[in-house]
């Protein structure tokens, strides 16, 4: 039986969106490795640049502990989507093998609140665990449909050529 050759255009795919997600990863652990005073100077300086930008068009302001929380949503979220890539480019068979990336994900949220209990002015909490992982599978499913989308533009264009 002869093998298929894989495609350069996939190996390429492979090796940006795998790079891109453990990049997003050592981020949010390299986030977690700073110290709480480093962390809280960062976030106020998040809080003042999203609430002097909120405040032009006359909302917020929002509290630092809000831009935190939407930090970890965020960065989490970044996580699942690029998960959700990755888990594309190396199987066609997405739904059946989606719970590796949602266990990469919790892994990613639980190992984060657990290096934030041995740094210094960090606590660690239940609450970001949760808030992380809704991130990773809002990712995973905005993922999943923007892929959703692009095979069936895929196939409209096929159907229309054809005709």
């Amino acid at each position: 039986m002869q093998q298929q050759k894989t495609s350069h255009w996939l190996i390429a795919f492979r090796v940006i969106f795998t790079a891109a997600l453990l990049a997003c990863i050592l981020f949010i652990f390299r986030n977690s490795m700073q110290t709480g005073e480093v962390s809280s100077a960062r976030s106020q300086a998040v809080t003042m640049l999203v609430n002097g930008f909120l405040g032009k068009f006359g909302l917020g302001p929002l509290s630092e502990h809000i831009i935190r929380k939407l930090a970890h949503f965020s960065e989490f979220m970044l996580e699942g989507f690029l998960l959700m890539l990755c888990l594309r480019v190396y199987t066609k068979h997405v739904i059946k093998h989606v719970s590796w990336p949602i266990l990469g994900g919790l892994l990613t949220a639980l190992t984060d609140e657990t290096i934030q209990l041995f740094v210094p002015g960090r606590s660690s909490q239940v609450t970001d665990v949760w808030i992380d992982f809704s991130g990773v599978m809002t990712g995973l499913i905005v993922g999943l449909i923007l892929l959703g989308l692009i095979r069936m533009c895929i196939l409209l264009y096929k159907h229309r050529n054809e005709d």
